[in-house]
């Protein structure tokens, strides 16, 4: 008889039901796309709206059914966008939500960095977190702006608790996740009420805590009635979209290290010994395993850029061509491109700086007006090249912090599927890069945290032995060190000298954090 694992994916742009057999293979996917609005009282503000949200889930969820059996699915796991979260009343019932990079408490920042100086530190001190992404202004703000909500609040859960209860009933919290909150202790792995009350909020809304992994029952009635699931099949909490890209690249033993080019670039690196940043610098995180954390650092947009660019000046040159095959032929002719884009730069994200984290304004630099050397792809290379130094800069936070450089970095999600992004990201920090052979790292982590829980495997560790593999590795090339490790040096300068000009107001900044 057939056996599957689901995961149920909720990310910033849409939600995905995936099903993977025993072996790890991917047999079917379905996916919708979802939108945060904003609600026009509140400029920055991203709602989740969570009725929607659930019939969207749904529709996933039955249209791979439509394929399948239920009662062959052994286990259900959920994996989702860290730092939105949904509050509920004492009757389970959702009463607001927010999506991961809402923005409306710019205020509240404030606010917070005027209860004490330092506080802000002081927080990092214990949960790895800044002000930036955490839910602690946005809980602030719900204070302050809906104080009837506010009183009614009975439990707060990250986005992937909050799928989990959808389809069990059950209202629990897994670290992973539940850290980007701000109000951890990311060493105990357990809320830290203290924190709360440092910040003068509410410190009774806090559900047990369930490590990855943890079966918390089974499909209830209810959602076997809605989605068409099994009410025999297990329920498994899972974790953070990052953590559980971590497990399906098989990121899962210390000091590995992983990169994920989407939309956003994220660096993980783990560890088994967290030691906080003394200047505050970069994030850490809890990882999905119970003795692993994560050094993160987020470079801002690569993804968009990269597709903002397509879009402006590489159509016009393919009319009628599937937009995906345009980034290939775009990269198939920068390659030819060489290392360094003949001295041209860009400036787009910074190095992360997680109290102070602002971005310069969008910059091209230091090119001539020679169209054989700087023409659409010269810029097209420069762009990738850019998302690799921003990296190169977050792994000399990590050696920094820990001494150690790794080895090898396992690179997923969309960029890299571009040979050309990941021989230039082998290049650019001389470290040799692994391609992970399945594309959906996060959705196949959560299918591992349902075989974990189901007993079909050990443990994390013993399934990524056996289900993650690569499709293709980059060594660096000699011939580029001393190129990228120049264009490095001077770009850092360069972009030094562009944030000033933000910081005066001579041009606008790309992003700055709340509160700044």
């Amino acid at each position: 008889m057939p056996s599957y694992l689901m995961a149920v994916d909720g990310g910033t742009g849409s939600v995905r039901a995936v099903l993977f057999d025993l072996e790890g293979k991917q047999v079917a996917l379905s996916q919708r796309e979802w939108e945060h609005a904003e609600d026009p009282r509140y400029p920055g503000s991203m709602d989740f709206d969570v009725e929607k949200n659930w019939r969207l889930t749904v529709e996933t969820i039955r249209e791979i059914l439509s394929g399948v059996k239920p009662v062959d699915i052994l286990a259900v796991s959920a994996t989702s966008m860290r730092e939105g979260f949904v509050l509920y009343d004492k009757g389970g019932k959702e009463i607001w939500a927010c999506a991961n990079v809402d923005a409306r408490a710019k205020k509240e920042v404030g606010m917070l960095k005027e209860i004490r100086p330092r506080l802000e530190e002081d927080i990092y001190a214990f949960s790895g977190q800044a002000f930036a992404l955490g839910a602690l202004p946005r809980l602030y703000w719900i204070k302050n702006n809906e104080p009837r909500l506010y009183e009614q609040a009975a439990t707060i859960t990250m986005l992937n608790d909050w799928l989990v209860y959808k389809l069990s009933g059950v209202l629990t919290a897994e670290p992973s996740n539940g850290s980007t909150t701000g109000i951890f202790d990311i060493k105990k792995r357990k809320w830290h009420e203290d924190i709360c009350r440092m910040c003068g909020i509410r410190d009774d809304i806090f559900p047990t805590i369930s490590e990855p992994c943890t079966v918390v029952g089974t499909v209830s009635p209810e959602a076997s009635r809605e989605t068409g699931l099994s009410e025999k099949t297990l329920v498994v909490t899972g974790g953070g979209d990052a953590q559980l890209g971590a497990v399906g690249a098989g990121v899962v033993k210390d000091k590995q290290a992983a990169v994920f080019g989407g939309s956003f670039w994220q660096l993980e690196y783990n560890t088994k010994n967290p030691v906080m940043d003394e200047q505050c610098r970069i994030r850490i995180n809890c990882h999905a395993l119970p003795d692993m954390w994560q050094y993160e650092a987020i470079a801002f947009f690569p993804g968009l850029i990269m597709r903002w660019y397509r879009d402006a000046f590489c159509l016009h040159a393919s009319p009628g061509k599937d937009k995906s095959a345009i980034y290939d032929e775009m990269s198939e002719r920068a390659s030819k491109i060489p290392a360094g884009s003949h001295g041209m730069m860009c400036a787009f994200s910074d190095v992360m700086n997680y109290v102070s984290w602002k971005h310069a304004a969008p910059t091209f630099t230091n090119f001539a007006f020679d169209p054989d050397k700087f023409n659409v792809y010269t810029f097209y290379r420069a762009i990738m090249e850019n998302a690799a130094i921003v990296t190169r800069g977050h792994l000399d936070l990590i050696k920094a912090l820990t001494g150690d450089t790794p080895g090898e970095i396992l690179f997923a999600n969309g960029a890299s599927k571009s040979p050309l992004w990941c021989q230039i990201l082998a290049d650019v920090l001389q470290t040799s890069i692994l391609v992970p052979e399945v594309k959906e790292s996060t959705a196949l982590g959560a299918a591992i945290c349902a075989g974990v829980g189901a007993g079909v495997y050990k443990d994390i560790e013993q399934a990524c032995s056996a289900l993650v593999r690569m499709e293709a590795s980059y060594m660096p090339l000699d011939a580029n060190r001393d190129i990228y490790d120049a264009l490095y040096h001077k770009w850092r300068e360069m972009y030094q000298a562009q944030l000033k000009l933000a910081d005066r107001g001579v041009t606008g900044h790309m992003w700055t954090a709340p509160g700044l």
